[in-house]
């Protein structure tokens, strides 16, 4: 069929054309934005699950229906190696400008925007000489003795109160959204803990809403303890039999096109139900077929393309991260669970290796912090990736 017009959507936060078994979530954050409009305290989010589930696409919808309430919203994406001072400033400096064009005292906005630049510049290291300081690119001065302190736990909390006083000015709110929130460093996790809960202890009009991988709720719970109750915690899974199907049929019956029971059957098979492959393979099935009725014979003949762009794209590049040692660790892992989606023992693989557990530690450590793997379970090790280890095992 005419590939111009194949609805499929592949790619890293890209929507699908039609987001499918994510209505309870959605729902969900509905009845957060209209509790916190009308005073009501509410719980910070947390969506957890494997890469290729839609966490990032979901976080993008969550954070469209917060600007479409007239909410200030940002976005952070955080990395390991970066503290969260910098890129937090800037998701705040977006949220603040959102809400500007509503408030009618310019320049309650501007003393907000002068705690905001006073925060964001203490992301600079001590003594650092002049040309090499970072700027927020805030016009306006600093302001002084208000989220300056260094110390990002107390900052925070100040800055937090800032603008959930300004968003409570125009009766609307505020959304942080924070993707890949299991790499946000100690110090900050548990600043952001902190944050969270001085601010829904007063019902202030501000909410977090981080996605991460599995362990990221452990995470945060070894940083604060109060943390369990702190967020509303969300697994987002793989996509169950009707809603895969509505995620394949809907766009294509969009595009005057049909798809056969069989050839349903088959997609759900091959992509798991993940909505990442669900793309993948709905993609390559489209260009594939020759009528305007896929069949399960367009999905086969197609599996091969699907696969090799997967092998290049969405395992390929996160395989390529990995030493040689992590990936003696990573293919043990895989042939110890033969290929299935499941956690595999620690004691096992070295074992299977012949080596001892803690000479394996450094790989497993290092795996972890590249989001190639998470521990779930005291003594169990998973790939991050859906279908990682059936990936392994085909190469050589």
């Amino acid at each position: 069929m005419d590939p111009v017009r194949n609805p499929f959507a592949p790619g890293a936060g890209q929507r699908p054309p039609e987001l499918a078994g994510r209505d309870r979530e959605v729902d969900a954050f509905e009845v957060v934005l209209e509790r916190v409009a009308r005073g009501r305290p509410e719980r910070s989010l947390v969506l957890a699950g494997l890469r290729g589930v839609g966490k990032t696409v979901l976080l993008a919808e969550l954070r469209s229906m917060a600007v479409r309430r007239g909410w200030g919203a940002g976005k952070v994406e955080a990395r390991p190696e970066a503290g969260l001072r910098r890129p937090l400033s800037a998701a705040l400096h977006r949220a603040i400008r959102d809400l500007a064009v509503r408030h009618r005292a310019p320049d309650r906005v501007e003393e907000v925007l002068a705690v905001l630049k006073a925060f964001a510049l203490k992301a600079n290291p001590d003594g650092a000489k002049l040309r090499d300081r970072w700027q927020p690119g805030i016009d306006v001065p600093a302001a002084q003795g208000r989220a300056d302190s260094g110390d990002i736990e107390i900052d925070l909390v100040e800055l937090f109160t800032e603008v959930a006083e300004l968003a409570a000015d125009v009766g609307t709110g505020i959304a942080l959204l924070i993707d890949e929130m299991q790499d946000v460093q100690p110090a900050d996790v548990s600043a952001l803990c902190a944050a969270c809960h001085e601010l829904s202890q007063s019902g202030a009009p501000l909410v977090v809403v981080g996605a991460g991988l599995p362990h990221l709720p452990a995470l945060l719970s070894a940083s604060k303890s109060y943390s369990e109750r702190l967020f509303r915690y969300v697994r987002i899974d793989r996509l169950d039999r009707s809603d895969a199907d509505r995620a394949v049929v809907a766009p294509i019956e969009r595009e005057d096109a049909a798809i056969t029971s069989d050839a349903l059957d088959a997609l759900f098979t091959i992509s798991g139900g993940y909505p990442y492959f669900v793309q993948a393979y709905g993609k390559a099935t489209w260009d594939a077929a020759v009528r305007a009725e896929i069949s399960d014979e367009d999905v086969r003949l197609a599996a091969p393309e699907a696969e090799s762009e997967l092998a290049v794209g969405f395992f390929g590049s996160r395989y390529e991260r990995a030493t040689p040692a992590e990936r003696e660790y990573l293919r043990a892992m895989a042939e110890l669970v033969e290929g299935r989606d499941e956690p595999a023992p620690t004691a096992s693989i070295a074992e299977y290796l012949e080596r001892r557990p803690s000479s394996l530690s450094p790989a497993r450590d290092s795996l972890i912090k590249k989001g190639l793997v998470y521990s779930g379970e005291r003594g169990l090790i998973a790939f991050t990736v859906p279908h990682f280890g059936r990936y392994l095992l085909t190469q050589e």
